[in-house]
């Protein structure tokens, strides 16, 4: 039973226990004088003690807790020793004594009161023996309560076993990273790329991983290896982002044991600054060409890690941002894209973290061929865009000679929408330019391109992190969904054309509705509400809000009695928006 656990493995150290004791009174004449015996020769063996105990006995103080007492008080000073024992003296006499130390004692692990002290031990060893370490992964409670430092040594050796602990970890973070692109709080100024790369290396699983991998660059390999292998699986560029985070975090730690061993290290470092500015600079810019162009033959290999660098949903942001600012400045400077070196690594940079799946999928380490239209083409007409935003903007403010005012150039480039679709830099590039205008409250520009996201690169435009941004940056044009074509061309032709099909767009739909459901027509999200309904197939995450939807909408009712006396409440009249801005 429970008893025979307490004091397992007692006899084999010749120490007396409960079993002894119950075989010493079963075979003897006089129990009384058989007990005192026991108790002399198994008691605490202090001259001074023998006369006090009779004494703590008058007190009604039972022997057990006098025992106790004095055990945990020993405890506590062998613990304290053990620890002091693992930093004196010279390196194999510490150990030594150390490992001698667990020897005596590792008979006794199963025993509540001592596995604290045998714990210890092993943890102060670098090296706890093999036969020691199997016990311990053959017994589960026993594992458990291990320290980190011992479950490294066990892990190293057992890939499996590691895998098991680690996966929860990394389900954990994907979760977590999609729930943030589902947020019901829709903002453009707090959104995904908010938190600063210091702050996300914070976060539970990266603090948890780090504890777990220590200084052990074994461990840190294999977490390496669970996520590359899980991103070839899934596809899913959070593992990349997660990669980038436990380098840097050990950097944090300065585990120089790691960091100098990972050929990303440097570049990882210097990219890190950049997404905290969101921008390159031009420095930087030479850094990081420095470590692209200073990948020697032989070494190839280290493309597919720095593609994975790349390949952060933190680093492709960064990238593009900094693609679009370069772009405008280059309209100042009347200068060509193919003319600019920080442009060209730019582009060279998100074609490596692009081509990250290919690489590693297929592992041929070579840098993507950039594709010279996107240069001499795709930028150049990008280029156009801005001047003609510019061009309409300085004629309207002119006083014109005809009636009427200028309209805005509203037909899309047919070589834009091909390049969406068969371009993935040019795509990607293309999203952030539409990102760009939403943001400067531009409706103009925004209707006029939004037509080229319904077919896009591998539907890049209906993907989380896309419609995450698209959905806070809306929000800017709030006024707009009073107006039937706005909302025609946003909902009818964009959202709506996916929504049946991919449930992630539908989810964005219904948060941009929760979010601005009080700007819209009322005939209009009457049709929107009846489109949006779920079906039998749709996710709980759907259901759940259309059902919050509904809800408002409920609230927004004016009651009955209102309706019937004043029929003219039925439908408020659209605001008259006011002139954009821009």
């Amino acid at each position: 039973g429970p008893a025979a656990a307490m004091y397992a493995g007692l006899q084999e150290l010749g120490v007396a226990n409960g079993e002894d004791l119950k075989e010493t009174l079963t075979n003897c004449t006089e129990p009384l004088k058989a007990i005192e015996q026991f108790q002399t020769e198994n008691g605490v063996l202090l001259p001074s003690l023998q006369s006090a105990l009779p004494f703590l006995d008058l007190h009604g103080t039972p022997r057990l807790e006098f025992h106790q007492s004095v055990f945990d008080e020993l405890r506590e000073k062998l613990l304290e020793r053990v620890s002091a024992i693992a930093l004196e003296g010279k390196v194999e006499e510490r150990y030594k004594k150390l490992e001698d130390l667990l020897e005596k004692s590792f008979s006794l692990v199963k025993m509540p009161s001592i596995q604290p002290v045998v714990m210890c031990v092993m943890k102060h060893l670098p090296k706890v023996p093999e036969k020691k370490l199997k016990l311990v992964m053959a017994d589960k409670d026993l594992y458990k309560a291990c320290a980190v430092e011992v479950k490294r040594q066990i892990w190293q050796d057992n890939q499996a076993l590691f895998g098991d602990e680690v996966s929860p970890l990394l389900k954990q973070y994907i979760l977590e990273k999609e729930n943030v692109l589902f947020s019901s709080d829709i903002s453009v100024l707090h959104n995904f790329f908010s938190p600063s790369p210091k702050t996300r290396r914070q976060g539970e699983v990266v603090q948890k991983l780090t504890q777990m991998i220590g200084k052990n660059v074994k461990l840190y390999d294999m977490v390496l290896q669970f996520l590359r292998t899980l991103f070839l699986r899934t596809r899913n560029i959070h593992y990349c982002t997660l990669r980038a985070e436990l380098l840097m975090s050990l950097h944090d730690l300065e585990i120089s044991e790691i960091c100098t061993v990972d050929p990303c290290h440097k570049f990882t470092w210097c990219l890190d600054a950049c997404i905290r500015e969101k921008f390159v600079d031009n420095k930087r810019a030479r850094e990081l060409q420095g470590f692209l162009d200073g990948v020697k033959k032989g070494q190839e290999q280290v493309l597919g890690d720095l593609s994975m660098i790349l390949c952060d949903p933190f680093a492709i942001n960064t990238l593009a941002l900094s693609t679009i600012r370069h772009m405008q400045d280059l309209v100042g400077q009347d200068t060509l894209p193919r003319e600019s070196p920080d442009m060209l690594l730019l582009l060279r940079m998100l074609s490596l973290g692009q081509g990250a799946w290919d690489m590693i999928d297929s592992q041929v380490f070579k840098e993507p061929k950039m594709e010279a239209e996107l240069i001499t083409r795709f930028l150049p007409m990008l280029m156009s865009f801005v001047v003609d935003d510019q061009t309409f903007n300085v004629d309207q403010k002119l006083p014109s000679e005809e009636k009427g005012p200028i309209p805005y150039p509203s037909t899309i480039p047919e070589a834009f929408t091909k390049f969406l679709q068969e371009n993935r830099i040019a795509c990607e590039i293309g999203l952030y330019y539409i990102l760009h205008i939403t943001k400067q409250r531009n409706k103009n520009a925004f209707l006029k391109l939004l037509p080229a996201l319904v077919e896009t690169f591998s539907d890049l435009a209906f993907g989380d992190i896309f419609l995450h941004l698209l959905t806070g940056n809306l929000t800017l044009l709030g006024e707009e969904f009073a107006l039937e074509d706005f909302c025609t061309s946003l909902f009818d032709n964009f959202f709506l054309t996916a929504c049946s099909k991919k449930e992630n767009v539908h989810r964005h739909v219904l948060r941009l509705l929760l979010h601005l459901h009080h700007k819209v027509a009322p005939a209009k999200l009457e049709s929107l509400q009846k489109a949006l309904e779920p079906t039998k197939q749709s996710g709980e995450a759907v259901k759940e809000l259309y059902n919050q939807l509904t809800e408002k909408l409920e609230l927004r009712k004016p009651s009955p009695a209102e309706v019937t006396e004043t029929p003219s409440m039925e439908l408020p009249l659209p605001t008259v928006p006011t002139p954009a801005s821009r």
